[in-house]
């Protein structure tokens, strides 16, 4: 299916001017099956296309790195029909989309607590992450069982471990270590955030990946995000004079 027939607002910049990597706050899927007097569950379901859209918007563009908030260490919290039901969307998922990632040259990669995962999903991860090892056209990133604060927790202890075991010395450690201790280890940081559903925080995602990623916040409930309001956000973008700090 081609997500992309019907793009009204053309990129207005050249595609050297578009982020290397574009990470995405999926919100908004309860919301939209309640506006609907809908089991939230639907609301998951419909929020499938959306994602299969910006993967394929992403792609077609040159993106190389989207990475997507799927299901945060806070959501174990939610109910336990709902979080099965959110396993098997994962499930399903995969398995539908692994003959596309192979014919485009889609690489999945998954960041989080992911022994907290289901046997049977977290398997089926697994085979998908390493049968499109291969490939480098776009590096999808699922975040599943993903906090930023344990993500720096856990890197705090990898480093703790290194000193501890004399591999390191305190001196050693900077900001390049420690990046090379988080989940996203070897992916640069992104250079844009997009919120859906109208909510302006961060919710603990990415906390120091994230340090000067442009941010865009969006209304748009996340099943009716579109290939047309992605295109319009990185139009948006290449319109901002990024600084890092300096003049």
């Amino acid at each position: 299916m081609n997500f992309n027939k019907g793009i009204s607002k053309i990129l207005e910049f050249p595609n050297s001017s578009l982020p290397d990597h574009v990470a995405i706050i999926m919100d908004g899927n309860g919301r939209w099956a309640k506006k609907r007097l809908l089991n939230r569950v639907k609301g998951h379901e419909k929020g499938v296309n959306a994602i299969r859209g910006v993967v394929e918007t992403s792609r077609e563009l040159g993106i190389k790195y989207l990475t997507l908030y799927a299901f945060s260490t806070e959501n174990w919290g939610r109910p336990k029909a709902e979080v099965s039901a959110l396993m098997y969307l994962l499930e399903s998922f995969l398995e539908k989309e692994l003959a596309n990632f192979l014919e485009n040259g889609i690489r999945l990669h998954a960041f989080g607590e992911l022994d907290r995962l289901p046997e049977k999903a977290r398997n089926k991860l697994d085979a998908v992450m390493d049968t499109t090892s291969g490939n480098d056209t776009l590096h999808l990133n699922l975040c599943l069982s993903y906090g930023g604060r344990s993500d720096l927790v856990q890197a705090i202890k990898n480093i703790a471990s290194m000193v501890e075991q004399g591999k390191i010395s305190i001196n050693d450690v900077n900001e390049n270590l420690v990046s090379s201790c988080l989940y996203s280890s070897g992916i640069p940081d992104p250079d844009i955030l997009i919120r859906t559903s109208g909510e302006m925080r961060l919710s603990n995602f990415m906390m120091w990946q994230l340090s000067y990623s442009e941010l865009f916040f969006t209304d748009t409930l996340w099943p009716d995000f579109s290939p047309n309001e992605f295109v319009e956000i990185l139009n948006s973008y290449v319109t901002r004079d990024r600084r890092f700090g300096k003049v």
